[in-house]
């Protein structure tokens, strides 16, 4: 699994402050510290501070980022002025974030995505919401495929978020999109699958280890790509488990690596080993 680092996001006050006061100190730290702590990509987003200025804000973040780290981005936009201009500075190959089954969503962003032979994360959402079963999620996901072949987007650049509402609001929000995951990996078996763990445990005491259950559970139906927070040591502790207990980690090098090196909350190299 891949983890995009959700850090770096406007909807979070420091973040929001930094982007506004062109903070280049505190955007760089949580870029470098987020690729140290395990994340493959960095999730970029500026939606929110200035909107008539988010193609500028967005464009800052990812010279400032790019400055710090050589780490692949995920443009996180709905703005086709701000995608456009992000894509046209980026390095290498980035993720968008994201295309729903709205058609004011598809219809700007997917030729961006074809054009730049990027991959996008979609949610399973359309104008009429989130849907509570599988099968609504699923007639969004049809839709939305159908949309990217058409725009010649292949399956492999199309990672389906099936959503995740909280706890608190939708008691079985967990197991429908567990099923809903299977479902998509059933019907289309070259389509990723993505989440973003934090939406689930909202409202909720101790977030961090609803997330960390619901991520085991989440490999363990297929996830491929998660957007975490990769500075929680347990959360990746837990991921690094999890791999290697699916069989998803060859000759266990990840989970011995971490654990020689502490990386993710592991005694160093040399600790005995604690049973049990």
């Amino acid at each position: 699994m891949d983890i995009i680092g959700e850090k770096l996001n406007a909807t979070r006050a420091e973040v929001a402050e930094a982007i506004a006061s062109r903070d280049v100190d505190l955007v760089q730290d949580l870029a470098r510290r987020q690729i140290e702590a395990g994340a493959d990509y960095l999730d970029v987003n500026a939606a929110g501070v200035q909107k008539a200025k988010e193609a500028e804000d967005l464009v800052w973040m990812v010279e400032t980022v790019q400055a710090a780290v050589d780490a692949p981005l995920c443009l996180d936009s709905a703005n086709p002025d701000a995608l456009t201009a992000a894509l046209g500075v980026v390095r290498g190959t980035p993720l968008v974030n994201s295309i729903s089954g709205e058609p004011d969503r598809l219809d700007p962003i997917l030729p961006l995505v074809a054009t730049h032979e990027c991959s996008v994360i979609a949610l399973a959402a359309d104008e009429t919401g989130i849907g509570k079963t599988v099968e609504q999620r699923m007639a969004v996901v049809r839709k939305i495929v159908q949309a990217s072949r058409t725009a010649r987007v292949p399956d492999a650049h199309v990672l389906v978020d099936p959503l995740v509402l909280p706890l608190g609001a939708f008691n079985e929000s967990a197991t429908v999109t567990l099923d809903a995951m299977r479902a998509i990996r059933a019907e289309f078996p070259d389509v990723r699958l993505c989440l973003a763990l934090s939406n689930l445990s909202f409202g909720l005491p101790q977030r961090a280890l609803i997330n960390r259950v619901f991520l085991t559970l989440a490999l363990s139906a297929g996830l491929d790509i998660a957007l975490l927070d990769p500075l929680n040591a347990q959360m990746m502790q837990e991921y690094v488990a999890a791999e290697l207990v699916l069989g998803r980690d060859p000759f266990c090098r990840q989970y011995t690596q971490a654990y020689r090196t502490g990386r993710f909350g592991f005694p160093g190299k040399g600790a005995a080993v604690a049973a049990g």
